[in-house]
């Protein structure tokens, strides 16, 4: 069987420095908002071209604390992609704001640009577009749209650590920018992990308040913040395995590459192919009509994938409210989409035998 994902074997290669690193912030007695975040911190902004980098305990408070450090009137509609996980839309809701779910494009599956100014109205303060499944969002339109608008551009960049839209760093094109570093990630902590990037001081500030219960100064609340700080040992990991993203994402390029010139089935459609050196490639999502037959068929020959997601966040239970929202494109990538084994420690065997699977696969 060729997993989805294997985690011990990611990992393995940073397996003594992360013990190291470990046993050294067990013997510092320092835990939490410590050096070794200020370094991760200082080398995260670095990597990203950005001015600023506030760790925070995962990706979804981090979309949570640029939405509370904005101040955003309660009732105001922030323009979301109806095409995305739960995580992307939670904090709009948990903060008393109307998400207004907006189609993909079809080709790209991430936000279109073409169809955002017919949903804003007055209400509207902000657009989070979501980098789904490691490729950027045509971000220059979307940002002139923003300025025509006034509107606050928040990034989930939670797929996409290391990609690049026209030169630059994903993590300096927004507003804001949040991340996840979850195990699976192109930077994958060791548990829950995640961090906002900007290149706007006064809000970096805010954030960073906001995450340690609104306090610069121990017993002294300056907000009505939370406890959503990004812990020393995972700091340290991430410091550990960030100078080998460049390189990981390196080789799920070539991976990628392989399957967009090789994958020859019927009906079967591969994701763009139009830049792929700028796409992180967290994953490879192709579609198909009959996805269960070919994740049948995929199991069959020992080839283990995942889907990315089955149910739109407009059809979940917890969002019953939207479930009459007229979304087709969204319903269609989600009856449709499989991901396929796709990270750094795939071999040109395992990747010749998922290939031929796939080709292998006849109705």
């Amino acid at each position: 069987m060729i997993p989805f994902l294997d985690l011990n074997q990611i990992n393995e290669p940073h397996l003594e420095a992360i013990e190291q690193a470990s046993l050294r912030v067990l013997r510092s007695g320092w835990y939490i908002l410590g050096n070794e975040l200020k370094t991760f911190e200082t080398s995260f902004a670095n990597y990203c071209e950005s001015d600023h980098c506030v760790g925070v305990a995962n990706g979804l408070d981090a979309i949570t604390l640029i939405l509370k450090a904005f101040d955003f009137p309660v009732g105001s509609e922030i323009i979301v992609p109806a095409n995305t996980y739960i995580a992307s839309v939670l904090p709009v809701s948990y903060l008393h704001l109307t998400p207004v779910l907006v189609e993909p494009d079809n080709k790209t599956m991430l936000l279109d640009p073409e169809l955002i100014e017919s949903r804003i109205t007055d209400k509207t303060k902000a657009i989070i577009t979501v980098d789904l499944y490691g490729r950027s969002c045509e971000m220059d339109q979307i940002m002139e749209i923003a300025g025509r608008h006034n509107l606050k551009v928040i990034t989930d960049a939670a797929q996409a650590h290391g990609a690049v839209y026209k030169n630059r760093k994903i993590g300096s094109l927004a507003h804001a920018t949040a991340f996840s570093f979850y195990p699976t990630k192109n930077l994958g902590a060791l548990g829950d992990a995640g961090a906002v990037t900007t290149s706007d001081p006064e809000l970096a500030e805010k954030i960073a308040y906001l995450r340690n219960y609104g306090s610069k100064v121990r017993y002294k609340n300056d907000y009505q913040g939370v406890n959503s700080r990004l812990d020393e040992i995972q700091a340290a990991i991430l410091s550990i395995k960030l100078p080998f993203l460049d390189s990981d994402n390196q080789r799920r390029k070539e991976i990628a590459q392989r399957y967009l010139n090789e994958i020859k089935v019927k009906n079967l459609l591969l994701p763009p192919g139009d830049r792929p050196e700028e796409d992180a490639w967290h994953i490879f999502v192709v579609r198909h009509p009959e996805r269960q037959k070919l994740v049948d068929h995929l199991d069959s020959m020992g080839i283990q994938t995942n889907v990315h997601y089955p149910v739109p966040v407009h059809k979940q239970l917890a969002y019953k409210h939207l479930a009459n929202l007229s979304l087709p494109i969204t319903e269609q990538i989600h009856n449709e989409v499989l991901s396929l084994p796709l990270h750094p420690m795939l071999t040109e065997n395992e990747v010749s035998q998922i290939i031929e699977a796939l080709n292998n696969f006849d109705l």
